[in-house]
């Protein structure tokens, strides 16, 4: 009798990145995409209704962050193994999507082979980055030292990475708001934590440097 095949569940605000993802899963004879979501709540409902395997999950999404469907699913579903597939620099969002509660993270410029071996990696148990990311956590990790930040960028907290993302892509405080379904005044809090721990003076500084970050870390990618 052959095995059932793994459930996997897509999340992503792209409708052509959902059905690439689902016309690659389902040449695999042991996998099957069992759904799909483009927003926060959309994924928390159809993750709560198919009860996946898999759920591969982006981190931009409508009505709030991939983080935020992560760190739900590690609570109310832990059966269901998360893995994060994202444009967004490994370096930055990896450890935070780990500390989340995902079992991966692979950057959307990965090959089709690298997603599915990723797939099949965290259905086994496994965690699965990139070679040179888990050399980078272990060296982290070595001995239980936790080096210096790389980047001043590091010290904020994944809500407030998520405002001056969007803030360096040219959102305005009113539509950052609305992406991330808080209000303007919260929004106007974590700008100021944001330059309290960066040490920019105002809200122009904080505005070239969210752009000039942003810039940065496209031409990284």
């Amino acid at each position: 009798m052959n095995k059932p095949s793994s459930k996997v569940f897509l999340v992503d605000d792209h409708p052509l990145v959902r059905e690439w993802l689902t016309n690659l899963i389902d040449q695999h004879d042991d996998l099957t995409v069992c759904g799909e979501a483009e927003s926060v709540q959309g994924a928390l409902d159809g993750i709560g209704e198919t009860n996946p395997d898999v759920a591969i999950v982006d981190l931009s999404l409508a009505g709030g962050s991939g983080l935020d469907v992560v760190k739900n699913v590690r609570v109310s579903r832990p059966s269901t193994a998360v893995i994060v597939l994202s444009m967004h620099d490994e370096r930055l969002y990896a450890e935070r999507a780990l500390r989340a509660g995902a079992r991966g993270y692979i950057m959307k410029r990965e090959t089709t082979s690298n997603i599915i071996a990723a797939i099949h990696e965290v259905l086994s148990g496994k965690i699965h980055v990139s070679p040179q990311m888990n050399a980078s956590l272990a060296e982290k990790f070595a001995n239980g030292r936790t080096p210096n930040l790389a980047s001043p960028v590091e010290q904020l907290s994944d809500r407030e990475l998520e405002v001056f993302q969007l803030l360096g892509q040219g959102f305005e405080t009113r539509r950052v708001a609305q992406v991330l379904g808080v209000s303007i005044k919260t929004v106007q809090a974590y700008c100021a934590r944001i330059k309290e721990k960066l040490e920019l003076a105002n809200a122009s500084e904080l505005l070239r440097e969210a752009v000039r970050w942003n810039e940065r870390s496209s031409t990284a990618n």
